[in-house]
C-alpha cells in the first residue's frame, strides 16, 4: 500500500513535471515566443487603454449606463463580423494581415491619446473610436487564434494555449496597475499613448517571424456558419460553448462594471479601480498555469462546469462584500476559475477542427466570449443604473449559477473525440 507521503511526493513530482513539460514546452519555438513577446507588450498598453478609458467615461458621464454602453460599442462588430472574420482568416497571409489590423488599432490610440492630451475628447469620440477599435478586433482575434496554431507542432498547442491565456492575465495584471498610477499622476491621455508604443512592439515581432506564408487553395462559397455547424455536431462542444454564452453574457458581466462598483460601493478611486483588475488577472494566471499542469489529468466537460459553478458563486458572494481586501481574494478566484473554463474550452475546439477550418472555429469562439459581451455590458449597466451595482453583480452571478445547473449532465458525461 501507498503510504500519504508517497503520494503526496508523486502528487508534487506529477505538477512539477506537468509545469515544465506541460503550458511551458510551446517555448521551444522561436517563432512562438517572437509573437509572444509582443503580444504580451502590447496587451499590457490595451489593458491600460480599457481601465483608462473606463474611468474617463465615468468621469465625463457620471453614469454607469455610459460605462457598459462604451463596452457595448467597442465590442458590437464582433458580434457583426467575427464570423466573417473566420473565413477570411481561413484564406490570407495571417502575419501580414494582423500587422496590418494592429497597425489600425495603434491609429485608433494615437487619436484616443491626442484628444484627451489637448482637452478635446468628448464622450461621442469615445464610443466612435470605440467601434473602430471594435471592427479591427473583429477580425485581428480569429486570426490571431488560427495563426497562433501554425507556430507551433500539434503536440505542443496545449501548452500554447496556456502560455497565451498566462500572457493575457499577465497583462491584465500589470496593465491595470501601471494605468491606476499613471491615470492618477498624468491622466487617461498619458495611458493612452503608451498603449499606442506599445503596438510597435508586437509589429516588430511579428516582422521577426520567420515562418512563410502556404498559400491555401480557394474553398467554394465559404459560409461564415461553417463553424457553428462542426460545434453542433459533436455534443461536448456544443455544451461547453453553451456554458461559454452563460459566463460571457452573465457570470464575466462584473468586469465592465468594476469601476462602479470600485467608487460606489468600495468607495475607492482610480488606483483601486486599476488593483481590483489585476487581482483578477493574478487569479488567472495561477489558474492558467494550474491548468497547464494538470489538466490532462482531468476531462475538459468536467474542469468547465466546475470552474464556472465556482465563478458563478464567487460572482454572488462578491455582490454582498463592502471589503476591499475580501473583494481582491473574491476576484483572484474568480480570475482563476475563468482561466480554466476559458482554456479548456478553447483547447477543446483548437484539437478538434481540422486546420482548415480552425479559422472559422475559432471564429465562434471569439463570437461568443467577445461578441456577446455588448449584451453582458449593456444588461449590466442598465440594472445597475436602476437598481445599483450590487444587485447587477449579484443578480447575473445567480443567472450564470442557474443556467450551469442546466448543462451540468452533458458537461459531466460527455465524451471527448
Amino acid at each position: 500500500m501507498i503510504s500519504p507521503l508517497a503520494r503526496l511526493r508523486h502528487s508534487l513530482d506529477d505538477f512539477r513535471v506537468g509545469v515544465v513539460d506541460g503550458p511551458f514546452r510551446a517555448l521551444r519555438h522561436a517563432d512562438f515566443r517572437r509573437f509572444l513577446v509582443g503580444q504580451g507588450v502590447s496587451l499590457v498598453g490595451t489593458w491600460m487603454q480599457s481601465i483608462a478609458q473606463g474611468w474617463l467615461v465615468l468621469e465625463l458621464t457620471h453614469s454607469a449606463f455610459a460605462v457598459g454602453l462604451t463596452v457595448t460599442l467597442s465590442t458590437r462588430p464582433v458580434l457583426l463580423f467575427t464570423l466573417y472574420g473566420g473565413v477570411v482568416a481561413d484564406r490570407v497571409d495571417r502575419r501580414r494581415f494582423i500587422m496590418f489590423l494592429q497597425a489600425v488599432m495603434l491609429v485608433e490610440a494615437a487619436v484616443m491619446a491626442g484628444l484627451t492630451l489637448t482637452h478635446h475628447i468628448t464622450v461621442e469620440w469615445i464610443w466612435g473610436l470605440a467601434v473602430l477599435f471594435g471592427l479591427a478586433t473583429a477580425f485581428e482575434v480569429p486570426t490571431r487564434q488560427a495563426f497562433l496554431v501554425e507556430l507551433v507542432p500539434p503536440e505542443d498547442l496545449i501548452s500554447a494555449a496556456a502560455i497565451n491565456s498566462t500572457t493575457y492575465n499577465l497583462a491584465r495584471m500589470i496593465g491595470p496597475a501601471i494605468a491606476g498610477v499613471v491615470v492618477a499622476a498624468a491622466g487617461s491621455g498619458a495611458a493612452f499613448a503608451v498603449n499606442a508604443v506599445s503596438y510597435l512592439a508586437v509589429l516588430i515581432g511579428l516582422s521577426r517571424i520567420q515562418k512563410l506564408h502556404v498559400p491555401r487553395p480557394p474553398v467554394e462559397g465559404p459560409s461564415i456558419f461553417t463553424g457553428m455547424h462542426f460545434i453542433a455536431a459533436r455534443p461536448l462542444l456544443r455544451s461547453m460553448t453553451i456554458l461559454m454564452m452563460l459566463l460571457t453574457v452573465f457570470g464575466g458581466s462584473f468586469l465592465p462594471m468594476l469601476p462602479v462598483y470600485a467608487r460606489e460601493v468600495l468607495k475607492t478611486g482610480a488606483s483601486g479601480y486599476g488593483a481590483l483588475t489585476s487581482a483578477v488577472g493574478v487569479g488567472a494566471v495561477f489558474g492558467a498555469i494550474m491548468i497547464g499542469a494538470t489538466g490532462h489529468r482531468f476531462a475538459r466537460g468536467r474542469v468547465t462546469l466546475i470552474a464556472s459553478s465556482t465563478l458563478a458563486s464567487l460572482v454572488v458572494v462578491l455582490a454582498l462584500v463592502r471589503s476591499f481586501p475580501l473583494a481582491l481574494a473574491l476576484l483572484a478566484c474568480a480570475g482563476a476559475a475563468m482561466a480554466c473554463q476559458g482554456i479548456a474550452t478553447a483547447t477543446g475546439l483548437q484539437l478538434a477542427a481540422t486546420s482548415d477550418l480552425r479559422g472559422r472555429v475559432m471564429a465562434v469562439y471569439s463570437f461568443v466570449v467577445l461578441g456577446l459581451a455588448p449584451i453582458s455590458a449593456f444588461q449590466a449597466g442598465w440594472i445597475a443604473e436602476r437598481f445599483g451595482v450590487a444587485w447587477s453583480i449579484g443578480v447575473n452571478g445567480a443567472v450564470c449559477l442557474i443556467g450551469t445547473l442546466f448543462v451540468r449532465k452533458s458537461l459531466w458525461q460527455g465524451k471527448e473525440g
